[in-house]
């Protein structure tokens, strides 16, 4: 959680340091906070069952200038979980740092604007290989991701449909973990070994980055379809052009969200990733018997939250989901 409010003060300090340099007239700023929390709880019940307690935060903060032919837009989203089922000790749930900055020029026709975007994603906490609660397999910056791209960018009046097209497109995949680096987690080549007295010991560590050149897609869209209730939705392409450029990898969230008050909140979330370079615990059956392994495979989570929200800005803000 400290992790979590220190990069919020920080986007939130620059950004209105650099608003408080110019006139503020030009800038859009706010955000979104929630406090989702869940709890089951059973005494002789029959028909079985098992308790459980969870708790998440999530915070969406943007900031959005235009003037002229100029646009500079920036998203941060986080969020953290925590959730105890049973006797188990607690675990995260939810853990996801994204942080998306564009600055556009109008190029030509209406709503088409030259970009260069840059995109972090990572993790706060670290990840286990569950239910073995001792092998990390993930933790800040272990993966960490950073994008840089130069394309096109179209925006829609209402600015609830954003569609950024590139052909030059740099990714680098960051393993700040020396043993997630040495079994080449993530995509990163992994340490060379060798036989010393019939001892595999490590004569090259593996490496800590990897870099990518491709081409990249993104989309978002976001809409109000009744009183109340809206629908988001985020959808990022990358296709590799010097390594397997047909194995696109995939990132798709999808988000509806249902206001009760001024206060009170309901959602639910839905991401859908697919990596080549991610290897998935997989187990499948061979003449009757369970094989263990790993493999590419897509990642599928569904998440249903209710609890407080509190939405801030200056006047006719409105988050883009960007």
């Amino acid at each position: 959680m400290k992790k979590i409010t220190l990069i919020a003060i920080l986007f939130t300090v620059s950004i209105a340091s650099y608003a408080q340099t110019t006139d503020t007239s030009y800038w859009k700023l706010g955000g979104i906070t929630s406090l989702n929390f869940t709890q089951s709880s059973f005494t002789n019940w029959a028909a079985g069952g098992e308790n459980a307690i969870s708790a998440s935060a999530l915070t969406s903060l943007f900031a959005n200038y235009k003037k002229d032919k100029w646009t500079w837009d920036s998203n941060l989203d986080m969020g953290y979980g925590m959730l105890k089922s049973g006797e188990d000790k607690f675990r995260k749930n939810e853990d996801k740092i994204d942080l998306t900055s564009k600055l556009g020029r109008y190029a030509f026709y209406d709503h088409w604007y030259y970009t260069a975007l840059v995109n972090f994603k990572s993790q706060f906490d670290a990840g286990y290989n569950l239910p073995d609660d001792s092998t990390v397999i993930s933790h800040f910056m272990a993966p960490g991701y950073v994008l840089g791209s130069i394309g096109l960018d179209y925006k829609s009046t209402d600015n609830s449909l954003n569609v950024f097209i590139s052909p030059v497109t740099s990714r680098t995949t960051i393993v700040n973990n020396q043993g997630l680096a040495n079994a080449g987690a993530y995509g990163v080549t992994p340490a060379r070994y060798d036989s010393v007295a019939g001892v595999y010991v490590i004569v090259e560590n593996g490496d800590m980055v990897r870099s990518e050149f491709g081409g990249y897609f993104k989309l978002t869209f976001k809409k109000e379809l009744f009183k109340n209730v809206t629908y988001g939705t985020k959808l990022e392409l990358f296709s590799n052009y010097m390594d397997r450029p047909q194995n696109i990898d995939v990132y798709w969230e999808n988000i509806l969200s249902m206001k009760v008050n001024k206060v009170l909140s309901a959602s639910i979330t839905t991401n859908l990733i697919y990596d080549h370079d991610i290897p998935v615990p997989v187990k499948r059956t061979e003449n009757g018997v369970t094989v263990a392994g790993t493999g590419p495979r897509l990642q599928f989570k569904q998440v249903l939250a209710i609890g407080l929200s509190y939405k801030f800005g200056n006047k006719n803000a409105k988050s883009t989901f960007k």
